[in-house]
């Protein structure tokens, strides 16, 4: 009686103990705030209600060539391809979650001989002992086969939180594929007006070049009636060498931006098929923004952002069950005998055992405290990164529909300024044949109207390149 008296004791006190130590200190956690504008700044107050966002990119663009690239920079991209293999490990992470709530169980079997000194209590049993008539061996055998099964119950389902949270890395890992799509489209068509725009820039400077060789050859015939200098000349000389020699930068430039497409294709250096004709005239495509509501649910990089929230969320939960108890069953079911020959006797060879355990933390509990408090700080970092990616978001697109505002009237004066320019050259070779010009004038008229003709195919570079970022930024470009 006054044994399990004690007994009685001893376990009251193992399980107080166990439940004190359950106490969990305090720790902060903290809501993303989400709230948004009712529509982007800038915009009239009439706010479009749907999005090109929804709009696949296939559909987007219109320039088939542009089309077949960005289709063969999705399925090619090195980047792409290497973030398919992340996927794939969380993947393969979530079925390594799962398969720890569940129960284990092991084959095996092993031989072991052994000689007990005969100066051992066991040593002097074996000497004394006959077996059949027979002394025990000098090496005793021990050959053994069977199941075992070991299983931890998940009672605070701190293995199921663990297998979501595992979940939600994947999901969060394929929609940052998501977003390494959608850059990588944004990526490949502005490359690709960049090399258009060289193209009609190059075009622009040959014309140039034609126009001011021309105007040389007329000063040179000039200079025979002595109504022109060698000065005027060589001035007209040097323009001209000066235009050859940009020719050799903007092929360089040319040559850069293949090279930078094929890369992003996953390809070597290869010429690149593209419509340089009518670049001028290509009018950028209207881009529904919708609301900025939408965009939560459109751009992948929060959505991505939103799920390693929900993650770190779980984790707190996995973190808090490490202060609880864990209680695991085990089990075996086997042949054990000292001779093969006695391995297989039924039932006097077959073994078996069943247990049950309960084990908490008790003392010195710093590393579980410390990854508690970590996963608090984490849920935190987390929160306020969600809200700097919604922010961020925003404010893209909200710069990008101020762009394409800006750009669309800073092209249309540019115009009326080529236009003008380009007027001027003719008055100025007028002038200058009627002597009521110098040749400094028509050298500076052809210039400007050369620089002003190039911004202006670098400005619709730029009107391509809002209307690409504005989709972009609105979640476009990964369906």
């Amino acid at each position: 009686m006054t044994t399990n008296k004690y007994l009685y004791w001893l376990v009251s006190g193992a399980v107080a103990a166990m439940l004190q130590s359950c106490a969990i200190p305090n720790i902060m956690t903290k809501e993303a705030d989400t709230a948004l504008p009712a529509q982007y700044s800038g915009k009239a107050a009439a706010a479009d209600t749907q999005s090109s966002a929804s709009v696949s990119w296939k559909e987007f663009f219109q320039d088939q060539n542009l089309v077949s690239l960005i289709d063969t920079a999705v399925a090619n991209n090195k980047e792409i391809q290497m973030m398919a293999q992340r996927i794939s490990m969380a993947q393969n992470e979530i079925q390594a979650r799962r398969g720890a709530y569940l129960p284990f169980v092991n084959a095996g079997g092993g031989i072991n001989y052994e000689k007990t000194s005969k100066f051992t209590r066991l040593g002097a049993v074996e000497d004394g002992l006959k077996i059949h008539n027979q002394s025990f061996p000098t090496f005793l055998g021990d050959y053994q086969f069977g199941l075992v099964a070991s299983w931890e119950v998940d009672i605070w389902h701190k293995l199921r939180n663990a297998q979501q949270v595992a979940v939600l890395d994947y999901m969060a890992t394929t929609e940052g594929k998501s977003f390494l799509v959608t850059n990588l489209v944004a990526e490949v068509a502005n490359s690709y007006y960049e090399l258009v725009a060289l193209d009609n820039q190059l075009l622009t400077l040959q014309k140039n070049i034609e126009i001011q060789q021309n105007a040389l050859n007329v000063i040179r015939e000039l200079q025979k009636y002595a109504r022109s200098t060698s000065l005027a000349v060589k001035r007209f000389e040097a323009e001209v060498k000066k235009n050859q020699s940009k020719q050799y930068v903007i092929k360089q430039q040319i040559t850069e931006a293949e090279n930078r497409i094929n890369m992003l294709l996953g390809r070597t250096s290869q010429p690149i098929a593209r419509n340089s004709d009518g670049f001028m005239e290509l009018q950028p495509k209207a881009v529904e923004t919708g609301l900025p509501s939408q965009m939560l649910a459109n751009r992948p990089d929060i959505r991505r952002s939103e799920l390693e929230l929900a993650a770190a969320k779980l984790n707190i939960d996995v973190a808090r069950a490490n202060f609880y108890p864990s209680f695991t069953m085990n089990a075996g079911l086997g042949f054990q005998a000292f001779k093969p020959q006695y391995l297989l006797n039924i039932p006097d060879a077959l073994g078996a055992s069943l247990g049950a355990g309960l084990m908490g933390p008790l003392i010195n509990r710093n590393a579980i405290i410390a990854e508690y408090k970590n996963a608090s700080a984490s849920q935190i970092e987390k929160a306020y990164e969600y809200e700097q990616t919604i922010i961020n978001a925003y404010m893209e697109v909200a710069n990008q529909i101020a762009n394409v505002d800006n750009l669309s009237k800073n092209f249309s004066l540019k115009t009326d300024q080529v236009n003008q320019l380009t007027q001027s050259i003719d008055v100025a070779n007028q002038l200058f044949k009627n002597a009521r010009a110098d040749y400094g004038e028509v050298l500076l008229t052809q210039r400007d109207a050369l620089d002003a003709k190039m911004e202006l195919i670098d400005t619709k570079q730029q009107q391509m390149s809002a209307m690409i970022n504005l989709y972009r930024s609105l979640g476009g470009g990964w369906r």
